[in-house]
């Protein structure tokens, strides 16, 4: 497979001729982020993960696109029709030729006074887990790891990086970072790395690695 960071949270996941995109939201400045794909999956509501206008233009121009998704954004999405997949935790799907495991239930708390919104991660062909705004901890050679949220810590992506002990690690979820940020988070990442005798790093938006 070929994984390509996008912008934000934001990749593209391509085997042999078949693609999935994943979290194309508000903070994917790639106008071509979707071209192509044969399916989008997005694991929850919040505006930098979903895009809902995007979407609906993407499913008008390709009539072989479908959308999965939790609950919450297949309402947000209802107008769209039967091309629009809900899926919930333990599902096991095949999703454009991907073996796709459905993973996860509730975002990250925000704070105590904010009720927390469905979220799913997607654990693909056994080896990429993209978590959403989550830390669901998956026995998965490769992580797509939030590297900084309003909701999280440092630390916390850490300890998620040691609770599922990934073989490669790659930043997602880092848009909303300057150059300084940035240069920080990929400090940790190398640290962490040294750590755990392993691959953690930020892939650059519009790089990709072969797995």
């Amino acid at each position: 497979m070929q994984l390509t960071k996008l912008g934000h949270a934001c990749v593209r996941v391509r085997k042999d001729d078949r693609t999935l995109v994943i979290d194309p939201g508000g903070l994917t400045p790639e106008d071509d982020a979707i071209a192509g794909a044969d399916a989008v999956l997005i694991t929850h509501e919040h505006f930098d993960h979903l895009e809902a206008a995007r979407l609906r233009k993407a499913l008008a121009e390709d009539p072989r696109l479908t959308v999965h998704t939790c609950r919450a954004v297949a309402r947000i999405l209802g107008d769209v029709g039967d091309r629009v997949r809900t899926v919930g935790e333990g599902d096991a799907l095949d999703i454009a030729g991907f073996e796709v495991a459905v993973v996860g239930q509730k975002h990250e708390i925000v704070h105590p006074d904010v009720p927390a919104v469905e979220n799913v991660g997607f654990f693909i062909d056994g080896e990429i887990f993209h978590p959403g705004d989550a830390f669901t901890v998956v026995e998965a050679p490769t992580l797509l790891v939030p590297g900084q949220a309003p909701w999280m810590k440092a630390p916390e992506m850490i300890e998620y990086l040691r609770a599922v002990a990934p073989r490669r690690a790659y930043a997602v979820h880092d848009g909303l970072l300057n150059e300084f940020g940035l240069g920080l988070l990929e400090s940790q990442l190398t640290g962490e790395a040294e750590a755990q005798d392993a691959d953690f790093r930020r892939l650059k938006p519009g790089e990709s690695i072969e797995l």
